[in-house]
This record gives C-alpha cells, structure tokens and sequence, in this order.
C-alpha cells in the first residue's frame, strides 16, 4: 500500500476513533446531566412536600401548597382563620385535639389551617368573610367544599368528619364494639334490628345519613341486645347527661326519628359558650328561653334546679340555655336583651322562627311553676313581644343628626311630610364607628332641609316592631307619604353615595326592604354576630 493511502487510512482512522470517543462522552455527559435534572426534579419535589409543616398535628396551608395537600389528602378540613381573633384562639386546643385524635387512629381524614390574613387571595378564592370559617374538602375537590355546621369541641369536629367520610351507620358485632362506641361519644345512637334489612332498620339508616354530628350504629348480635338489656327491635339514644339514655317509642319513620334525636341530643338545660353556640343555633329548636345567673351565686343550683325542672315539660319545643352573668364574654348578650349584671338572674325568650322576637315574663321569680306558665303562654301564642326603649333624650332633635329611641321612633320616621334616613347602629360596632364621621357630614349637610331628616338609633338598647336589624350598622330609608314605605341602602357607604340616593328619593343605591322573610341560615349567623 503506498504511503499516501496508509496516512489517508491512519489519519480517518483516527478521526473515526475521536469522533467515537466525543460520541461516548457526550452521551455520558447527557446522562449525567439527565440524571442531575432527575435528582433536582425530586429533590423539589421531597421539599415541595416538605414545605406542608405541622403545628400540633394540624397542617399548616398556603396558596403555595394548598392544591398538593388536597391531592396528598383527599378528605381535608380546613379552618381559615385571623392570629387576633378571639373565636379562633377558643377553637384552636380543641382543633388541634381533633387533629391528633384521627391522626392516633391511623385515619385518612387530616385537619389543615391557613392564615387569612396572610394569604388573603386563597380566603378571597373561597369567600371567606369572618371567622373562624371552616370549609370540608372531600375527594380532593376543591371547587365546592362542604361548611362544617356542627360543634366547636374535640369531639364533634371528629363525629361530624367520620360522618362525611365514612358510612352513615356502623355495624356492630360485639360488645366492646358498642362499649367503645358509647364511651367516646358525648351522644350515640345505636339501632337495634334482628332483621338489618326490614323497613325498620332502612328507615333508620336514612335518619342517619341527615344527621352530621352524631354518630349511628346499628346491631343484630344477640349479645348487645342482653347487653344493654334491649328485647325487641328498637332504637337507643346514649348520652353522658341528664338521663343517661332515651328509648324510641313510635312508627320507624325517617321524619320520627329524626324528631326523636333531634328531641335528645341536647341537655335539658344547655351553657351558652362558644362551643355550644354552632349546636344551639344552627339545632331546629328555634324558640330559646335563657336563664341569665352568675354561676358564683349561693343558690345557682336551687335556680338551675327550678329551670331544669320547667325543662321537662317542652322538651322539642324550647331550647332552655343558661347564661353565666359574670363572664366578661357574655355582656353583649345581656346587653343585646336589654339587661345589666345587677339585674341577674333574670329570665327572657326569643325566637328565631322568622325574625328575632324577644319576650319578657310579668315575674321576676326564677320557679318551675313560674317558667312553666310563661312557656305555656308562649307555645298557645299569648305572648306580647318585649321591645326595649331609651328614654327620649331632652335635646335629641338639637344636633344635625337626630337621635331616636324607641318611644318617638314612629313620630318622627312616619311622619308624612318628611323623608327620615337611619341608622340602626350598635355602640361596639366598629363599621359603625367608622361610619359615625360620614354620618354626621350627611347631617350637617341636611340640617336646614325642610323635609330631609338624617338619624341614627342604638338598636341595642331600642327595638321597634316595623323594624327588625339583624346586623349592624343597618340603613333604612322611610319617604314621606302616608305609605309608610321602607327602602333599605345598599349603595356606598360614602357621602357622595349617600347623597345621590337621597337626591334621587332613594332610587340610586337603594332597594325595596325585604319582607321579613331572611333566610334562616343568615339569621342564625346574625345572631352569632350580635352575640359574640
């Protein structure tokens, strides 16, 4: 071969050799730097996941990592709260012991919190506007979750969680089964059926699955009916108050059933406290007499006695609540029904059937006869309302906004020849603070008109049959004219807006005022915001 063709051969030989050789470490360096890229996609994903920390055994949420804790945790509920708001500190041990006690069970279902305050967008996205709001995300679904409506303790939260998430009634096949079953539960059901599918027990089955806070089982085990001494087909209510347990008497039906439970889950006589306030207004119970006595009193158990007694006989009928006067957190609600600590104990009864009526007994004694009859009174509608009133003030018409209560309120609102515009406004309110500089702007701005009066009431301490104000502050509009027409604002809350709407006769920024028929939900929730 001659020496040219061996160099030519020798040198693409070579060439061939280096181009390999580039080949093979670029392929290595490909797969070295796809292997980094793996490592770094997983290393962000482990810290991704690591960012879900926990805070006694509640997860701690943001915008940030909300959309994985739904996929990692399917069933998740989720309080949104505000670090300065009283109602979430009094709800946080009993979340938190929640959270640990599914979590010691080995359940799926987690609890989660967020900080409204700081991940405002994320409240925004889920219409948060008080709190505490707590919303159930089940499956993972994050567009419409479920409003927890039951009770504020341990115990509720976890029976409420195990109802969402789990069958609507339990199937128990031995004792300790049903021992256990009573012993963590403030209240219990159990069904006692030989036959599980006779019409009986499916009617009972069908209770269950309307009822959130409780938790049903159900039984056929010859060894539970001698158990709890049962001897034919019935239902039992399991309770760790009053008498300890209730027995159904009647027709199985859903409707009777659900009377029934609802008839016993509650102490004869329940304390009003944050954690009982979901169960007494959002229970069907809408009629509430309450005892307003300071638990430091000598003879409170003389008092609670005569009250328990006078339970008895309306059970279903009255929610009969204790108030302790003394406590600091409960003088609004003295406040809001017109009472003074000096004045307890005293009796009162409001209903929540279509608006907040209050009544007041023609006896101060504190017996079972005495409520007896004022409950009697009641139920057979003889009642008159109680509606509180100031005494007028002797200059109210001397400042550009007038003050009314209760005793001139229809004299000057109704009077034909002048258009009144009110404010029903509440001295702890902070809107209404707010309002207050405006409010007299409006006033100055209207004190020479002939027919324009701008007022305002404190509708803690006057209440007016024609008006009911379920939140504060309220705005209401009553034109002149023999009509006795009422407009409520809801325009701006500025002067301009103000204005406008009466320049125009109240047609801009307002509406005709509702006909007194609010939904109830919104009227339990206002009594929440008035009392608390």
């Amino acid at each position: 071969m001659p020496a040219e063709s061996r160099e030519r051969r020798s040198f693409t030989s070579r060439c061939s050799s280096l181009r390999s050789s580039h080949i093979s470490t670029r392929t290595e360096e490909y797969s070295t730097v796809t292997m980094l890229k793996l490592l770094l996609l997983c290393t962000l994903a482990v810290a991704s996941r690591a960012e879900i920390a926990e805070e006694e055994d509640v997860l701690v949420l943001k915008k940030s990592n909300f959309d994985e804790a739904l996929a990692a945790h399917p069933n998740l509920l989720v309080e949104f709260y505000a670090p300065w708001c009283g109602h979430c500190k009094a709800l946080a041990p009993e979340y938190a012991k929640a959270a640990g006690m599914l979590k010691a069970e080995g359940s799926a279902v987690r609890l989660g919190k967020v900080d409204a305050t700081e991940e405002t967008e994320l409240a925004q996205d889920y219409g948060v506007r008080g709190y505490p709001t707590i919303k159930f995300y089940k499956g993972g679904e994050k567009e419409s979750p479920k409003e927890y409506s039951a009770g504020r303790q341990a115990e509720d939260i976890v029976s409420w969680l195990k109802k969402r998430t789990g069958p609507a009634v339990t199937t128990l096949s031995a004792v300790t089964e049903a021992e256990s079953l009573i012993a963590d539960s403030e209240v219990a059901v159990i069904g006692f059926f030989k036959d599980l599918n006779s019409d009986g027990a499916k009617a009972y089955e069908k209770a269950a699955e309307a009822i959130d806070d409780i938790p049903f089982a159900i039984t056929s085990d010859d060894a539970i009916y001698s158990k709890f001494e049962v001897s034919k087909d019935s239902v039992v209510l399991f309770k760790k108050f009053d008498e300890g347990r209730n027995t159904f008497d009647g027709e199985l039906t859903k409707e009777k059933l659900l009377a029934f439970v609802k008839g016993n889950q509650l102490p004869l006589v329940i304390e009003f406290t944050e954690q009982t306030a979901p169960k007494i207004f959002g229970g069907d119970i809408k009629s509430h007499i309450l005892m307003f006595l300071p638990k430091a009193a000598s003879d409170f158990q003389a008092k609670m006695d005569q009250f328990k007694k006078a339970a008895e006989g309306f059970k279903g009928q009255i929610l009969f609540i204790f108030i302790d006067s003394d406590v600091d957190d409960n003088q609004r609600i003295l406040e809001f029904f017109g009472l003074k600590k000096e004045e307890c104990p005293a009796i009162r009864l409001i209903t929540l059937e279509d608006e907040m009526t209050k009544y007041k007994p023609e006896s101060d004694a504190i017996t079972a006869e005495s409520i007896t009859a004022f409950c009697t009174l009641f139920t057979e509608g003889k009642l008159k309302p109680h509606l509180m009133s100031q005494d007028i003030p002797e200059d109210w018409d001397k400042t550009p906004v007038k003050v009314l209560v209760g005793k001139n309120f229809e004299e000057v609102v109704f009077d034909s020849s002048k258009n009144v515009f009110v404010e029903f406004y509440a001295p702890w309110c902070g809107h209404c603070k707010q309002l207050t500089p405006i409010w007299e702007k409006l006033g100055e701005k209207y004190k020479d008109s002939a027919d324009v009066i701008v007022a305002k009431m404190d509708s803690t301490a006057n209440e007016i049959e024609a008006v009911k104000v379920h939140s504060f502050p309220t705005l209401k509009f009553f034109p002149a004219g023999d009509e006795r027409k009422v407009i409520d604002y809801n325009g701006e809350r500025t002067l301009e807006g103000f204005t406008k709407f009466l320049e125009s006769g109240g047609k801009e920024g307002g509406a005709p005022a509702a006909d007194d028929e609010d939904d109830l939900d919104d009227l339990e929730a206002d009594c929440c915001h008035l009392f608390f």
